[in-house]
């Protein structure tokens, strides 16, 4: 069995930080309001989104599901956990028992 996150998740994850990234240059920046009208609202869905494709995942860990709620690179986070047990289970699977 080959465990791979939905692409939806690496999409949303991805949406995520970079409108984290985008919200932050502009606060720090010029702050526009029109770009915080903007970008709040779709970070604040790319992370909602993340959190509950990852909790209603069902091969994702309990680890990945906990990491899903840090705001900004939870995202992120928990598809790196979902990767590192897919490699695991590849390991394993290769293994030829004697």
């Amino acid at each position: 069995m080959h465990l791979r996150s939905p692409r939806h998740l690496r999409v949303a994850a991805h949406a995520e930080l970079m409108s984290l990234i985008v919200m932050l240059a502009n606060l720090f920046t010029v702050h526009l309001q029109p770009v915080s009208s903007l970008m709040g609202p779709t970070h604040g869905c790319a992370y909602l989104f993340v959190v509950i494709a990852t909790c209603r995942f069902d091969q994702a860990p309990a680890a990945a599901k906990v990491l899903a709620f840090v705001p900004g690179a939870g995202g992120l986070l928990a598809l790196r956990q979902l990767d590192r047990v897919d490699t695991t289970r590849d390991r394993a699977e290769e293994v030829i028992p004697s």
